[in-house]
């Protein structure tokens, strides 16, 4: 998969543009009509890791995206950077930024940064991260001294093996005390494994021993689908998740907020509701045999937050029709939070084209009233939650 572009320079190469070529630059949002000026800008600015025009079309039409491009006198291409808005979320992405080679040291650069920053804002975002490759010092500089840190690396993260480093900057008051885990990341395998793929980062967290591999994906599903749902295959009970995660060594409660069989209203067929009642009755029997707590209310926020302050990893069901506009069910993991946001870990990741990237699903901020409205599904605004610890065996 193609990875992200960041690439700015402060040093002047080759034949610089004259400043006057500068002295009436606009920042703009890129038409169709820019796609083949975006392609040759892509070509000079970059031997690898290059944006198809697919991906440029994609980008101009996305409403999930911002390509914003810098033209200069004669409404030359002197730059473009692609920003990508995470729906639901507070988080925004400089995907890739480039500047022609004739017109760095001029900053465009920083301009076009900027102007992303601004849109950012204007969506109700409140964190901007990127990432660049570690070679590249000059684009290192300009982000530092425009406020951004450091919060990750990645080995071997770009075509030609350069390593990335991942930066943010926080676009609004954002509390310094976040309090964030080291947590593995995993894509669910198919479009019904999120549950399943949850369940694996929270076991390869807890026990690094674990070794997350599609077959057990799969026998996960296996043992916790409803083996219906609205239609296509089951999703995972939350009974079910958490007898699979005790089975695998570590301990499990589940916080539901209503007593009888789930998902059953999602099905129309009446045997579809007979066997999903069934399966529901049965999950009950199992961890009430298996001793696995099941609480009939809803965990609240604050003490969601405080288990995970005290060690434990949850996974919490959402809907998602406030990230990609669809009444689905589907399970996140909590990776984080701070005074404004809950970070979690998304499995959902489809590579579509090469303006995806598994890092837009990692430490995803959620405000935390948004994150309170996404975590109820259906009519009857189901909230599920299972919290998973290791068990010192000791």
């Amino acid at each position: 998969m193609t990875t992200s572009n960041t690439a700015v320079s402060n040093t002047i190469t080759g034949n610089s543009v004259s400043n006057s070529m500068t002295s009436n630059l606009e920042i703009r949002s890129a038409t169709i009509e820019d796609v083949n000026a975006l392609l040759a800008l892509e070509e000079s600015a970059f031997s690898g890791d290059r944006l198809s025009r697919r991906s440029f079309r994609r980008a101009i039409s996305s409403a999930g995206s911002s390509l914003l491009v810098a033209a200069g006198e004669g409404q030359s291409l002197l730059g473009y950077a692609l920003l990508h808005l995470r729906q639901g979320t507070r988080l925004a992405r400089l995907y890739s930024l480039a500047v022609s080679p004739q017109a760095r040291g001029l900053g465009i650069g920083k301009a076009l940064i900027q102007a992303c920053e601004q849109k950012a804002i204007k969506k109700g975002k409140n964190l901007l991260r990127l990432e660049v490759s570690d070679v590249n010092k000059n684009a290192i500089t300009l982000y530092r001294t425009m406020g951004y840190r450091e919060f990750g690396h990645y080995d071997a993260y770009y075509e030609d093996q350069t390593d990335a480093i991942r930066m943010q900057k926080p676009l609004r008051h954002v509390s310094s005390e976040q309090t964030a885990r080291p947590l593995p990341w995993l894509a669910q395998g198919t479009p019904f494994t999120c549950g399943p793929a949850s369940l694996q980062m929270v076991l390869s967290a807890l026990h690094p021993e674990y070794q997350a591999t599609p077959n057990d994906e799969l026998e996960i599903w296996r043992e916790a689908t409803t083996i219906f749902m609205t239609s296509g295959h089951g999703g995972c009970h939350p009974m079910g998740l958490a007898l699979a995660a005790q089975k695998r060594g570590l301990s499990a409660q589940v916080w539901l907020s209503e007593e009888g069989p789930l998902f059953v209203n999602s099905v129309r067929d009446d045997l579809k509701k007979e066997v999903i009642t069934r399966v529901h009755d049965s999950f009950t029997e199992q961890c009430e045999t298996s001793k696995v707590p099941v609480h009939y209310s809803v965990m609240p926020l604050e003490q969601l937050i405080g288990a995970f302050y005290s060690g434990s990893l949850a996974i919490i069901l959402i809907s998602t029709f406030r990230m990609d506009d669809k009444k689905a069910p589907h399970w996140v993991v909590m990776s984080g939070y701070d005074e404004h946001c809950i970070l979690v870990h998304d499995p959902d990741y489809e590579a579509k084209d090469n303006t995806q990237n598994p890092l837009d699903c990692q430490y995803v901020p959620i405000a935390r009233d948004e994150f309170e409205k996404m975590s109820r599904f259906g009519q009857s605004r189901l909230q599920a939650t299972l919290v998973l610890n290791a068990i010192d065996n000791r």
